[in-house]
């Protein structure tokens, strides 16, 4: 059974190896200051845009072409009045052949409406992932901060 939070699909001409190299490409797609290694099992890094949002996430299931998972072990969002909503959650990239396709499912477990962060984080998680990790896995570019 799925736990709630935040989803989003969509689907590429690209190989699901494409598709997994992309993901573990943060710093390719993910707007903002990006510290320590995003690719391997028990990796951590730290994620941090302007003063609005500091994270830390520990990489906890790394399944080449398939999944990964990053469960956020910090957060300081400065925009909430529970600055600590994102401890605790999983952000996790599920990849799977389709056909001639390559569908990512992405979901931001524990992101849920009664977070005061969901309208505003659910909304960038969408820039993101339907956009500037989209726009990565089809051309191959890095893409521009989202938010400029």
């Amino acid at each position: 059974m799925t736990k709630q939070g935040f989803s989003t699909s969509f689907t590429v001409d690209q190989t699901p190896d494409q598709v997994f190299a992309a993901i573990n490409n943060v710093r390719g797609w993910w707007s903002g200051e990006i510290v320590g290694d995003t690719n391997k099992i028990g990796a951590e890094f730290t994620y941090r845009y302007k003063n609005m949002h500091n994270s830390k996430q520990k990489i906890t299931e790394f399944v080449p072409g398939k999944k990964v998972v990053w469960h956020v072990t910090g957060a300081e969002l400065t925009f909430v009045k529970d600055k600590k909503e994102w401890i605790g959650t999983d952000i996790v990239f599920e990849i799977e052949k389709k056909d001639d396709k390559t569908e990512v499912h992405f979901t931001h477990v524990g992101l849920v409406p009664a977070f005061e962060c969901y309208g505003g984080c659910s909304g960038a998680w969408g820039a993101l992932v339907d956009g500037n990790l989209r726009k990565l896995i089809e051309t191959g570019k890095n893409q521009p901060d989202a938010f400029a």
